[in-house]
């Protein structure tokens, strides 16, 4: 399973963006690439969150919105003059929608897709999960519910007036800059969770400090001579010990470096 998700990874990765706007999200550039630089995690799709005004056909289903027309998009805010321009091209029905942040991310174990949507629900994001495929692949979505869905038109007329699509403006605005907050909180949560994590998985201690940065130069020379001598002292008591009793095994014993030896390379 762990060459199974490196192979994943480095495929995925290495991929073409075959989606609409063809590269990352600037606002989310910095949460992919730390997700991404991480051995448990990569990105597989993912949008900061956007506004959108899309004209389809009447009563079109979910199932059409392929052929929906993108009278405007965003991924930052909108003003009501934008909003309007695109309507007046609508000749269908159109829409005004606040899609808010979405990240969807492979994960190589179970507990790093458990972190991952620990750390989404404690951002805000609280409509976030984790699925397991058929084929092993721990996908973890990071969601919101803050959305806005607002319908416009119908066959090109305009069912509103001016100051409504001027109040939609702002309360899409409020969710985009909602939307911001709650990246840069997951982001920094994301930043303390993963080194917190990674070092109670392998259980890595603080490493200590140089004795070398402690003792002065003669201090330093005396112990380098006391192990010296100590070495020398533990090879020969060895070597007279071989003469007189064996290893298990076949009696090669002598070409298998005692654990006292081996501890000396690293002193």
């Amino acid at each position: 399973m762990e060459k199974t998700f490196s192979q994943w990874k480095k495929q995925c990765l290495n991929k073409l963006d075959l989606s609409k706007k063809g590269s990352v999200d600037a606002d989310i550039g910095h949460v992919v690439s730390l997700l991404n630089s991480r051995e448990e995690y990569f990105t597989t799709s993912s949008c900061s969150g956007r506004v959108i005004l899309l004209d389809g056909a009447p009563e079109s289903s979910d199932v059409q919105k392929q052929n929906c027309v993108w009278l405007f998009v965003s991924h930052q805010k909108c003003t009501s003059d934008d909003l309007v321009s695109g309507l007046a091209r609508s000749s269908g029905d159109a829409v005004l929608k606040f899609e808010p942040f979405v990240l969807h991310v492979q994960c190589r174990r179970l507990e790093d897709a458990q972190l991952m949507h620990s750390v989404a629900i404690n951002s805000g994001f609280r409509n976030s999960g984790l699925t397991v495929s058929k084929t092993g692949k721990i996908i973890s979505a990071v969601r919101s519910t803050h959305g806005l869905e607002v319908p416009l038109s119908h066959e090109g007329k305009l069912l509103v007036e001016h100051e409504y699509i001027h109040f939609l403006a702002q309360i899409a605005n409020e969710k985009m800059e909602e939307n911001l907050r709650r990246i840069h909180r997951f982001y920094q949560n994301l930043q303390s969770a993963l080194p917190t994590e990674k070092l109670q998985r392998l259980q890595i201690p603080d490493p200590p400090v140089s004795q070398e940065l402690q003792d002065p130069p003669h201090r330093l020379e005396t112990e380098k001579e006391k192990n010296k001598t100590t070495v020398y002292k533990r090879r020969r008591k060895r070597e007279q010990h071989q003469r007189t009793d064996c290893c298990h095994g076949d009696g090669s014993s002598s070409q298998v470096p005692d654990l006292d030896d081996c501890l000396d390379l690293f002193t």
